[in-house]
């Protein structure tokens, strides 16, 4: 189950934890002002992330995400 944040500042803390995590400082920092610098729009980038892929591909690439993730 998710977590429920009952604020933005508690939100915005995960956040920053699980990229640090995943991609160490300094990445999570180049992340943060690429999209500062680009004026990047999330809402844009999602509408176009899944254009060139069929549903079919999509979950093929899922389990096969999964099953690296859990073995």
């Amino acid at each position: 189950m998710k977590p429920d944040f009952q604020s933005e500042t508690a939100l915005r803390a995960e956040a920053m934890n699980i990229l640090v995590e995943h991609l160490g400082a300094l990445n999570t920092e180049r992340f943060i002002n690429s999209i500062l610098k680009d004026q990047f729009d999330y809402t844009e980038w999602q509408r176009n992330l899944w254009d060139d892929k069929t549903i079919k591909k999509i979950h093929q690439e899922a389990t096969a995400f999964y099953k690296e993730k859990t073995s």
